[in-house]
């Protein structure tokens, strides 16, 4: 058994308790057992739960893995905390803020032995499943990717990593990226943000990438994906899961603490996510140039 500490209680952080506390039948989650929780707030227990500090979790010895749950910017500096005391985690994406303290951070993982795992459960929908079906073996010519949503939040970062998950459909969907230009119009007074990028795929084949983000802005993905044979402008509907994706994704850590995910795979899944961390910063670059 892997005991595990949840580190910040918002709805991930709700949801990772209570999903310890009812895994999916069979499956490796079962292996992992809820201690504890840390909270900057003072809470009363969670589900059964109670609080610890951060320096109590990381010294104790019934606690081996620890979820990172906080705002996009406290990642870095828990998932170092955790790593330094030998311990496995598990965090929401982003990871970081930047590329090279990503980059440290995994170094730090294989020098203690531990797993570092970023969640991302937009891979893990059944309309992005549905969609790269629809785009396996078809040649693009151009697309975009237009991604609207509600006003960011204080400590949720630059939209290039508050939005990573975007940019992960389109590295996971089309391959390596570069990013040939980006720009970012902004309204702070009314908490509206517009980021563009303009990347290229490993045979100079054109995309956009736009994340806005502003009050009263529906949640949406709106694509436009100009193939050889089509041209595909929404993402095709599907059913949900069975199985939430926070479970899921909670399968696939449990599954790499036990040693059932191949070198090769995590080796696939780390050059994937310091890809797009590194794509993330080059387009905040030039937004600020």
């Amino acid at each position: 058994m892997f005991g595990a500490v949840v580190v910040g209680i918002g709805t991930a952080g709700w949801v990772r308790i209570r999903d310890m506390l009812a895994p999916l039948p069979g499956s490796p989650a079962e292996k992992l057992n809820v201690r504890a929780f840390i909270s900057r707030r003072k809470l009363d227990s969670q589900q059964g739960v109670s609080q610890v500090t951060a320096e109590e979790a990381a010294s104790r010895e019934d606690i081996q893995v620890a979820f990172i749950c906080t705002e996009n910017v406290l990642h870095e500096e828990n998932i170092r905390t955790f790593l330094q005391a030998g311990k496995h985690v598990c965090v929401e994406y982003p990871m970081t803020m930047n590329y090279k303290a990503a980059l440290e951070l995994w170094n730090l993982a294989q020098e203690k032995g531990v797993i570092l795992h970023e969640e991302h459960i937009e891979l893990l929908t059944e309309d992005y499943k549905e969609l790269k079906r629809e785009v396996e073996g078809k040649l693009l010519q151009e697309g975009t990717l237009h991604f609207t949503g509600g006003a960011l939040k204080p400590g949720f970062g630059f939209p290039a990593f508050s939005g990573i998950a975007r940019l992960t459909w389109l590295v996971e969907l089309f391959g390596e990226l570069s990013v040939t230009a980006a720009t970012m119009e902004e309204d702070s007074g009314n908490n509206y943000c517009k980021m563009t990028a303009k990347l290229l795929t490993s045979d100079d084949r054109p995309l956009v990438w736009i994340e806005e983000r502003g009050p009263g802005l529906p949640r949406a993905k709106n694509i436009n994906f100009q193939f050889d044979s089509c041209t595909l402008t929404e993402v095709p509907p599907a059913p949900r899961g069975a199985v939430g994706l926070f479970m899921q994704d909670l399968i696939h850590f449990s599954a790499k603490l036990a040693g059932q995910v191949s070198p090769g795979e995590l080796h696939k899944e780390k050059i994937r996510i310091l890809h797009c961390l590194r794509l993330a910063e080059n387009i905040q670059q030039l937004c600020k140039r």
